[in-house]
């Protein structure tokens, strides 16, 4: 690592930080990652003077700590998501966060989502078979629009119990990928008052609107008539183990902060699977090879098929190295503190990126290049837990992690039981930054498995 003086970051002027930040920030993070092996750097942006913390054993001492590191809601990074969702789980701190947590965390354990492979698996399954229709008929389908079906059938179902109509939740999610593309400028400018309107404000505010009007009537009529139900609107609207209820306000943030992260993940991660199928035929015949001794051509995953599915978890694992659902992850420093020998003051923000750190050149080889063999069973051990991150870590780490590890490969080898795919354009695999990492190609066409050759 370059030397620095003892007790501060090295520093990125404000000539240089702003302008590589502002023509590509997800590059940006990566160079100044690699450009000093992880050494924490401070970027001057004006007003704003994060911290970009990487190296992995710095990195476990943040995320594992909730005290001395948090996740301040006021923080200029976290604003924007708070006038999203409110204070829900994915923002707050403390006794309230503890108390989502408590709520919550019994519906998305490693037992209980095994339990559910076998719905996901036929509503799942029902969604894909849809999409026989446009297959026959030639038609070309945006790739965002045909997972977001997918996945929202398959939430809806077995997460809400039913309660949300699939075209309500297809309007949520469309309203959440509103705010996720209006909150840009916002993240971009931290130091920006809100007073000064940005572009995408009235959109931004129109969508939390519409999201309010959809979910605060089913909200109303389940505790109207309460069930005893485990499905997450049910859980949210019971009273809690002390006997408190919680808010209508509450309750719509910790659903709608649910309903993002079960839809929001999945399908931005997936999204991926298309442009790799097309830009690496070697993984794409190695997939269809495994999928077809697994579940067979048009078959129905079971549960006994996931461990089986080895090569398409490998390839799920490389796609959540290159493009992690959250790739960064604002942290506020409660006191002055001391991390990896640099002195970090009270209230400063620091960056901590999965995306940066799993493309160091010091933590994994030709981290650019696509290579799911990375994860194989049979090799060693990483050196670094930290090195991969992509659902955070300590106790904020990802709540439906285990479900998300359960239904993406259901999702994958569905489709591939039953589609090739032909993107629209050349596939292209340079990210549009939202709150997930997008892929800018994405119309494409099916073609059914039964009515075309291999290759």
């Amino acid at each position: 690592m370059a030397e620095v003086s003892p007790g501060r970051a090295r520093q990125v002027p404000l000539r240089h930080a702003l302008p590589r930040l502002a023509r590509d920030p997800l590059g940006a993070l990566v160079h100044y990652a690699n450009e000093g092996d992880g050494e924490i750097v401070q970027l001057n942006l004006g007003t704003f003077r994060p911290y970009l913390v990487t190296h992995p054993e710095h990195l476990q001492q943040i995320l594992r700590d909730r005290v001395t590191y948090i996740r301040d809601g006021n923080s200029m990074l976290w604003r924007s998501v708070r006038r999203a969702v409110g204070d829900a789980i994915l923002v707050t701190e403390g006794a309230q966060w503890e108390s989502s947590r408590d709520t919550l965390q019994p519906l998305f354990t490693a037992k209980r989502a095994e339990t559910l492979v076998d719905r996901m698996a036929v509503a799942i399954a029902e969604a894909v078979d849809a999409l026989d229709a446009p297959a026959r008929a030639g038609e070309a389908v945006d790739a965002m629009t045909l997972m977001s079906q997918i996945v929202c059938q398959a939430t809806t179902r077995v997460l809400f119990g039913r309660k949300i109509p699939l075209a309500d939740a297809l309007q949520i999610y469309a309203h959440l990928g509103t705010i996720t593309r209006t909150m840009v400028p916002r993240l971009l400018a931290p130091g920006m008052p809100y007073w000064v309107p940005l572009p995408g404000d009235r959109a931004f505010r129109a969508a939390v609107q519409g999201i309010g009007a959809l979910v605060l009537p089913i909200i109303r009529k389940e505790r109207a008539n309460p069930g005893d139900g485990d499905d997450i609107i049910a859980t949210l609207c019971r009273p809690r183990a002390d006997g408190s209820q919680a808010s209508e306000e509450s309750v719509r943030s910790d659903l709608v902060a649910m309903f993002s992260t079960a839809t929001e993940t999945t399908i931005g991660v997936l999204s991926w699977l298309f442009p790799v199928l097309e830009k690496h035929p070697d993984v794409a015949e190695r997939l269809y090879a495994e999928v077809d001794g697994v579940v067979g051509v048009r078959g129905t995953v079971q549960r006994t098929h996931i461990p089986q599915l080895r090569y398409t978890r490998m390839v799920l694992d490389e796609m959540l190295r290159l493009w992690p659902a959250g790739w960064t992850i604002p942290r506020t420093a409660v006191g002055e503190q001391v991390l990896g020998g640099v002195r970090i003051e009270s209230g400063a923000t620091i960056l901590v990126s999965p995306f940066a750190t799993q493309r160091m050149g010091a933590f994994w080889e030709r981290p650019e290049v696509f290579d799911p063999q990375r994860f194989a069973p049979d090799k060693p051990k990483r050196q670094y837990r930290y090195s991969y991150f992509p659902f955070g870590g300590g106790p904020h780490q990802c709540i439906g992690q285990y479900l998300f590890l359960l239904e993406a490969p259901i999702i994958m080898a569905t489709l591939l039981s039953r589609f090739r795919f032909r993107l629209g354009q050349p596939a292209d695999l340079t990210p549009r930054i939202g709150a997930s990492l997008r892929p800018r190609s994405s119309t494409l066409t099916l073609l059914r498995r039964d009515s075309v050759p291999a290759s």
